[in-house]
């Protein structure tokens, strides 16, 4: 049986005569008048679209064909295999014992033979036109994939018409573009100061301690006495009252001071964690028995590593600690950060609990917004400490609340948990936090860390002195302090 020819589906050339029409035309349309120019591409562009759109169609259609052929030629394998399987089974059941049943036999062998033969013809019949048709569309396809790789740069390809422009302007000078252009800027109102703003996050510093060469002096600094505590306020907003205070660790290796950015790693690598939130603790309990001992009502918090969580008996240290001295309750907090907060298992969580009331807790190193007050009332925080950047400057809007920041300042203070905007570096982020309603505020506009000094933390508890009178006469009132002019025209109006 003689494969029957398929019709060659070849691209035409509209396309071609179109683009070379279009050559001829938009090259004058562009030095003589650009707009029409873009124009004429954008109409160019639209006819094209059509062309090949009409192309795809007929693409479309030539598949449904083709998957159709494909199901008709499966239907006639499956016959093929019937009788395939009709003919194996008539040979299996041929016995020699019967010559009559034999001669049938052979006449039906025969016959099933003859279908069998020309079942194969027609199967290869259609094997040769499906060929064809997939060579025709293998050919189709690839002329499209040229067609529209050939659309996408022209539609690229308007990049050049700033050149007409040049021309122009050298033909039609014209001081239009600097009317019009240069002046429209200015006016422009300046962003909101709560809308997020592009500031590139900062960049973690490497670990210059790496080796372990390097890492030893801040290790026999850290085993002798280089370890230091500095002290940064907590002032209330607006009046900058000091209402509290965090105990920063130092570590001092000769002349130089490090932060716990940069000794913390090797402290982790050598499983001292634990060992420096004893030591710091056991200091900041200290400086909360000498501020109590001058009559100061101001507390001393202290962010512990997420690691000492994990120590065997460190929890229960902390209760020792407070139980030693009555007159400390509330006076040490210690504070966590949020996924450590969020990953407390259940003895965790009971021993924290059993030290409510005696050790404030607070939430610091937030990395989402996203807080529940009557779950962090539950647990007992009364403080949550947030980077200014993140409430003034934020940059993920899945980090964000689901309420505005001053709704969810006010939801927080409603269950007793005051905001601490930490990291204030700037005298003019001082009133976006008071727009805020932020109680609290943290940061070198206020105050820079200072070093505990070293008689205060050498002081037995029982030598500190004993708390003043009371005097009888009032304080007297602080200086006044000058305030931003447009802080005055907020509260005026």
């Amino acid at each position: 049986m003689k494969t029957p020819q398929s019709r060659t589906i070849r691209p035409r050339g509209t396309p071609w005569i179109l683009g070379l029409v279009g050559v001829l035309v938009l090259v004058p349309l562009a030095l003589l008048v650009p707009l029409a120019a873009v124009a004429a591409v954008s109409g160019l562009a639209i006819v094209g679209g059509a062309l090949l759109w009409r192309r795809l169609s007929r693409l479309v259609t030539a598949q449904e064909v083709v998957s159709k052929e494909i199901g008709v030629l499966s239907q006639r394998l499956v016959k093929l295999e019937a009788v395939a399987a009709a003919l194996v089974q008539t040979r299996m059941q041929g016995t020699p014992s019967a010559e009559p049943a034999a001669a049938a036999t052979d006449e039906g062998l025969k016959a099933l033979d003859a279908r069998f033969v020309s079942g194969i013809e027609e199967v290869t019949a259609e094997i040769g036109i499906l060929s064809g048709i997939v060579r025709e569309l293998a050919a189709v396809v690839a002329a499209q994939d040229g067609d529209i790789a050939g659309l996408k740069q022209r539609a690229a390809a308007p990049a050049p018409v700033p050149r007409p422009q040049r021309v122009a302007d050298t033909i039609q000078p014209s001081p239009v573009p600097a009317a019009a252009v240069l002046p429209e800027p200015e006016p422009v109102a300046a962003p909101m100061r709560l809308v997020p703003r592009t500031t590139p996050p900062a960049t973690r510093p490497t670990d210059p301690f790496a080796n372990g060469a390097e890492a030893a002096p801040l290790i026999d600094a850290f085993d002798g006495e280089g370890l230091e505590v500095y002290l940064q306020p907590v002032v209330t907003l607006p009046q900058r009252k000091v209402v509290a205070y965090e105990a920063l660790a130092r570590l001092k290796v000769g002349e130089a001071v490090y932060a716990p950015e940069t000794f913390l790693p090797v402290l982790e690598r050598h499983g001292r964690t634990t060992a420096l939130d004893r030591r710091m603790l056991q200091r900041v309990a200290t400086i909360a028995r000498h501020l109590q001992g001058r009559g100061s009502p101001a507390s001393v918090s202290y962010s512990l590593t997420p690691n000492s969580l994990f120590e065997p008996g460190f929890l229960r240290s902390l209760g020792r600690l407070v139980s030693e001295g009555p007159e400390l309750a509330g006076r040490v907090v210690i504070a966590l950060p949020q996924t450590s907060w969020r990953s407390l298992d259940a003895e965790q969580a009971a021993l924290l609990a059993g030290l409510r009331g005696r050790i404030g807790f607070v939430m610091d190193r937030p990395i989402d917004l996203r807080f529940d007050p009557t779950a962090l009332a539950e647990r007992g925080i009364t403080q949550v400490k947030v980077a200014a950047a993140l409430l003034l400057r934020p940059l993920d809007r899945e980090a964000m609340p689901d309420i505005a920041l001053e709704d969810l300042v006010a939801s927080l203070a409603r269950v007793g948990i005051r905001l601490v905007a930490t990291g204030v570096e700037a005298e003019t982020e001082v009133p976006d936090l008071i727009d805020l309603d932020v109680p609290l505020a943290q940061g070198s506009v206020f105050a820079a860390p200072r070093a505990v000094r070293a008689e205060v933390l050498s002081a037995a508890p029982d030598t500190a002195p004993p708390p003043p009178p009371p005097s009888p006469d009032p304080p007297p009132s602080p200086p006044p302090q000058r305030r931003p002019f447009r802080d005055f025209l907020r509260r005026a109006g």
